[in-house]
């Protein structure tokens, strides 16, 4: 039997080299092909003998394998900052000297030579990706390379890799797993070697404020995607990289998830990691070596071309989906032309490529902990949908790199527990402006310019009906005739803030989270100063189809969520009329009650509908799917972990109770620098403090307004 394995080990070695050996003639084959056609092509350029089109194909693939990598040592940088374009150039430099050393062979110049092997080593690339009987296998290959390059000491104690799959909600994920579209991680799950939980997201289910819990360990005070600083008359947006190296620069204490020899690969924020590539916060500021985790990737021309001809052939793909959803009518859908096409293309392939390659780099050299994202699905999702054709095949591409990641840990100098886990899901559904031909910022502007109505119609809607009683209520504290505008603070308004808000009135829009800010008066406005100032705002919000609830702070009893029907204190947890947080889940309540806690809370915070038939949403940007606020799958999230890692006390609530996890996994692990007793004793030993709902009198019913306010 031993002897029969042997046998078959020595064949299959066999059988591989001769795959190789055939692959490489068939690449040199192609070069020589193109290379005779740029002969007859390309003036000034001539080989002589037809058989030198072979010496020059052969030549480049030297230079290629032998010279460019050792040169690519000292030009690194500059391949990473062209994005693989100053490799082709640099090497059409060395091929131009290079074949003029051949007989026979003319080259006009250097720009012929870079041109020559652009093309050259496009075609070769391309061929070599085609003819690859196994990509997997082409990828495993390279890792062992890699490896044994790498001299790393080895170590027992386990390191940690984290893979979060930007915007795959929990449900989502649980059924791609049934649908066969996750073959690595429901082979993970069906072998018993890992465990798939939930985790809630904060009231803010978006990637900035998530990350910024999940590696910093808090993100207080983030209550969207983007938000407005009155004290510091400053418009703050997560993925902008002046304002993400502020946020870092408030939450981090110098001991993230990622402080001890971490690596951050394609986030929003470090993690106080040391070793960072594709990472937002760090964007012009990065010290050392300019590209660290990249010079495995840009050490090969080939593979820009690989990323490149895939991204070319996504952006076709992404034309080729935008047209049949038009076709078809597919519905809800948004505009998918313009520049999109070359979006979704960086995020489903280059930045994919290079997150990859980093996390690759990262276990070769042993380090102990990495968190890397893969946004492609989210991207894709935010326009197809969340279950559509082209996102689940985005999610089945991620897929397979996780595998081959797992696959090439078992190369790695040290052991590695592999997580998978997600920052956020989204909600699908018609846009605000699709349902109502309207805009959220529209119908702001224009109820605060209205002017007051008269005693017979302030109790009406504007088509006659009768208004819920909030409406009522809000109106009645402002008589007809006292509309006073509230006095506006002395802050001069940057040149941004001018551009953004018209009329002293900013909006902003975070899925269908909306954020209104009054940009002209200091301080969070109450409920009774906005009623006297614009005393049409808050009954025409609260009383439009597509909101589901509004926060508002109020004089004397604390911040309100008001409904069409109902209000929820948030202090007391006291309910008049219908609650308006009850369709959101039991976590609602602490959701809205932390982000009402946040210096830089918006002074009217909207959510808007959530039908629980369709399980849609209408967000407030052109999205089909969307995260950033309550209602459907997007505030539920997940944790894909090794069973041999201690299990969470479920539930997990907020992305600060996941860090907590985390950490408590590495000190778990052996990793020394985060062995706190506070955290490891929060995330696994001890339950973790329960968000539960509050008991709230859902069949409570008021007698009238004055009760309500």
């Amino acid at each position: 039997m031993t002897r029969f394995r042997r046998l078959r080990s020595g064949g299959r070695r066999l059988l591989r080299g001769g795959r190789t050996a055939t692959r490489l003639t068939l690449v040199w084959l192609v070069g020589a092909g193109s290379v005779g056609a740029l002969s007859v092509t390309l003036p000034g350029f001539d080989i002589g003998r037809p058989v030198n089109a072979v010496v020059v194909s052969v030549v480049l693939s030297a230079i290629n394998a032998v010279v460019w990598p050792f040169l690519m040592r000292f030009a690194l940088a500059i391949s990473v900052l062209t994005l693989g374009v100053g490799a082709f150039v640099l090497n059409g430099l060395l091929v131009y000297y290079g074949l003029r050393e051949i007989p026979d062979v003319r080259l006009p110049g250097a720009p012929a030579g870079v041109l020559v092997a652009l093309t050259v080593s496009a075609v070769t690339g391309l061929t070599s990706s085609l003819v690859g009987v196994d990509e997997d296998e082409f990828f495993h290959r390279r890792a062992r390379r890699r490896a044994r390059r790498r001299i790393v000491e080895h170590n027992n104690i386990p390191g940690l890799v984290m893979v979060q799959i930007d915007g795959l909600g929990h449900e989502v994920l649980q059924r791609a797993i049934r649908d066969g579209d996750v073959p690595t991680l429901a082979r993970w799950l069906g072998n018993g070697t890992h465990r798939l939980i939930p985790w809630t997201t904060d009231w803010s289910s978006q990637t900035g404020a998530s990350q910024c819990g999940i590696l910093h360990g808090s993100n207080r005070d983030m209550p969207a995607f983007r938000w407005y600083e009155k004290d510091h008359g400053r418009l703050m947006v997560s993925n902008r990289p002046a304002d993400a190296a502020e946020i870092e620069r408030r939450h981090s204490d110098g001991r993230g998830l990622l402080h001890e020899d971490g690596a951050s690969r394609g986030n929003l924020f470090t993690g106080d990691a040391e070793h960072k590539s594709v990472t937002l916060s760090s964007a012009g500021r990065r010290k050392g070596r300019l590209g660290a985790g990249y010079q495995g990737y840009f050490a090969n021309p080939y593979n820009a071309v690989r990323t490149l001809t895939g991204a070319l052939v996504d952006v076709v793909r992404e034309v080729v989906a935008g047209t049949t959803q038009r076709q078809r009518d597919v519905r809800p859908r948004v505009p998918r032309g313009g520049i999109y096409p070359l979006v979704r293309a960086l995020a489903t392939v280059v930045t994919r490529d290079l997150v990859v390659e980093g996390v690759l780099d990262d276990m070769m050299a042993g380090r102990s902990v990495v968190y890397a994202d893969l946004t492609g699905y989210d991207e894709v999702a935010h326009h197809s949908g969340i279950e559509r054709y082209d996102s689940l095949a985005v999610l089945r591409s991620i897929d397979q790199q996780i595998g081959r990641l797992d696959r090439a840990a078992e190369l790695a100098p040290r052991p590695y527990r592999l997580v998978v886990l997600s920052d956020h899901g989204q909600s699908q559904g018609a846009t605000f402006a699709q349902r109502y031909g309207v805009t959220l910022e529209q119908i702001v502007q224009a109820s605060c310019g209205q002017q007051p109505r008269t005693t017979e119609d302030s109790l009406t809607g504007p088509d006659g009906s009768t208004l819920g009683f909030a409406a009522r209520a809000l109106r009645r504290l402002v008589p007809p005739g006292e509309h006073k505008p509230a006095n506006p603070g002395e802050r001069v308004r940057t040149a941004e803030e001018e551009a953004a808000a018209r009329e002293g009135v900013l909006v902003l829009g975070s899925g269908n989270l909306g954020l209104v800010y009054f940009t002209e008066h200091t301080g969070r406005m109450t409920l009774e100063a906005i009623q006297t100032a614009y005393p049409e705002l808050l009954p025409t919000l609260v009383e439009h189809p597509g909101v589901a609830f509004l926060l508002v702070a109020t004089a004397e009893r604390g911040s309100v969520a008001l409904g069409r029907h109902g209000a929820h204190y948030l202090e007391s947890g006291e309910v008049r009329g219908a609650d308006p947080l009850a369709p959101f889940g039991p976590h609602a309540p602490a959701q809205v009650r932390r982000t009402d806690s946040y210096p830089h809370v918006a002074d009217i915070m909207i959510n808007s509908l959530y039908d629980p038939q369709t399980d849609e949403v209408a967000a407030f940007e052109p999205l089909v799917g969307s995260h950033g606020g309550l209602g459907g799958p997007q505030t539920t999230a997940f944790l894909l972990h090794p069973v041999d890692l201690p299990t969470p006390v479920e539930p997990l609530v907020g992305p600060e109770e996941v860090h907590k996890v985390l950490r408590a996994w590495l000190a778990w692990l052996g990793h020394d620098a985060y062995a706190d007793a506070v955290a490891a004793t929060a995330a696994v030993e001890e339950p973790a403090p329960p968000v539960a709902a509050l008991d709230l009198p859902f069949d409570s019913v008021t007698t009238g307004e004055a009760e309500l306010l």
